[in-house]
């Protein structure tokens, strides 16, 4: 069970004197489980890709298939694939749209027809996986709430879709440091509590290695790099600038200790781990 994108190419404003190539030849598997982060220079078509995996935009060439079915078909199957992935726009606030919290948590379930007691249900446990308390903030209005709890409404908003695949364009932008520690904090929560797939789409090197067991790197539309963080941020440091693309400061800490001949693990890409292999470094010094 995965999306799988085969030989899929978009171009914006096509046949236009503004036509444009966003992303080309694109062959991906996401399976079901992975937690993906995607990254690139702004440009690089990041955006572009992940609007093809539920569907807003159709390819001008290739297949898009979710679970073996392919999403532009005609007949309910393809709509039945397409909402099995759920979409959080960046600032995601911009969705809402409802009087109260509730509503527009439960506007999605009960547009699909989710009868009233099952929504009930899925609204509680949606604000408990975002860290918000039911009845503190059920009946509020959305539009009164701090931008970190708006984000956190809106996010689970599509966590009461109950979505096999969950999509995040940039959740964090706009939030200080709490606010967005928080909000991946309840995405970790998610993925490993459900086993939901998620695919993450940051400029944040450091959140990327530490939540993301897969790691896509773009450039100029295509897919440069396609391996875990640890072995990308380790390796191909190199490939990663000529992308546009920041290797995480914990690495450039680590490459720096061992240029200094302090034997440590420049493979480390979290901090305990950086730490602990300091530690045992300089024990060994």
């Amino acid at each position: 069970m995965s999306i799988k994108l085969q030989d899929v190419t978009y171009v914006y404003m096509s046949k236009t004197p503004y036509e444009k190539t966003a992303i080309k030849r694109i062959n991906l598997e996401i399976k079901r489980g992975e937690f993906v982060a995607i990254i690139g220079h702004t440009g690089s078509g990041k955006s572009t890709l992940v609007q093809h995996l539920n569907g807003l935009l159709k390819p001008t060439s290739g297949t898009v298939s979710i679970d073996g079915q392919n999403i532009h078909s005609k007949g309910p199957a393809a709509g039945q694939a397409k909402r099995s992935v759920g979409m959080v726009f960046q600032y995601p606030e911009h969705q809402l749209f409802e009087e109260t919290v509730y509503e527009d948590i439960s506007f999605g379930p009960r547009n699909l027809g989710i009868p009233e007691e099952e929504i009930d249900e899925r609204v509680k446990k949606a604000l408990s996986f975002v860290g918000l308390d039911f009845d503190k903030f059920a009946k509020r209005t959305p539009f009164q709430l701090s931008g970190g709890q708006m984000r956190r409404v809106a996010i689970a908003g599509v966590v009461a879709l109950e979505p096999q695949y969950l999509i995040l364009d940039e959740p964090s932008a706009g939030l200080d440091p709490r606010g967005r520690d928080e909000i991946f904090s309840q995405i970790i929560n998610l993925s490993q509590a459900t086993g939901i797939t998620v695919v993450l789409v940051s400029h944040n090197m450091e959140d990327v290695a530490r939540m993301a067991s897969r790691l896509l790197v773009m450039k100029d539309g295509e897919i440069s790099l396609d391996g875990s963080p640890k072995d990308i941020f380790s390796d191909c440091q190199a490939e990663l600038q000529e992308a546009g693309v920041d290797v995480p400061p914990l690495t450039i800490l680590m490459n720096k200790f061992r240029q200094h001949g302090l034997p440590v693990d420049a493979t480390a890409i979290t901090m305990d781990v950086a730490a602990d292999s300091v530690y045992n470094a300089v024990r060994r010094g």
